[in-house]
């Protein structure tokens, strides 16, 4: 089911980098999702859909973070009134997947393994970084440099450690 509603991009500290930006979720639309996963499928003045949270203020309230390139790609600044459509997100992990990445989990079950034992969050930030260059490519070099350093590491995941392999690996060819 999908809900509708207006609301206002909000900045909670002028001046600020990252995920300061956020559109305030009213009550009634809140109350659907309390009671199942809070991850959600969401499209702003009906741009693309994109895979996201409801994250709670501490006082009752919740808001879906904004971020810097999806405002900037819509022309979206802190007072604007914006229309949002949210659905219930019933994706694997909550987050789009490459094409590839089924495929590369069977070709790799030690790496599938190590990948599927992290918590949920820490894989939709590992899918996070394969799926936020453009082309694919790109992003096949960046999950199988993750599939090596999970196996690598048995599993343990340290994101500078993570960074210094994307760095390491960044020259070499598959």
């Amino acid at each position: 089911m999908t809900h509708t509603f207006e609301s206002t991009i909000g900045q909670v500290r002028e001046n600020s980098l990252g995920w300061n930006f956020r559109i305030f979720v009213p009550d009634d639309v809140v109350d659907h999702f309390r009671k199942t996963d809070k991850r959600v499928i969401c499209s702003i003045n009906d741009s693309h859909e994109i895979h996201c949270a409801l994250h709670s203020n501490g006082d009752g309230t919740f808001y879906l973070m904004v971020n810097q390139s999806f405002r900037k790609q819509y022309g979206l600044k802190s007072g604007d009134e914006v229309w949002v459509k949210i659905r219930k997100d019933d994706s694997k992990y909550g987050i789009a997947v490459p094409d590839f990445f089924e495929e590369l989990c069977y070709q790799d079950p030690e790496a599938s393994k190590y990948f599927h034992q992290l918590t949920p969050g820490k894989q939709r930030s590992l899918l996070h970084l394969m799926g936020k260059v453009k082309s694919e490519q790109k992003q096949l070099e960046k999950a199988l440099t993750i599939f090596d350093y999970l196996k690598e590491m048995d599993g343990e995941l340290d994101f500078k450690l993570l960074n210094e392999a994307f760095k390491n690996n960044r020259f070499k060819k598959i």
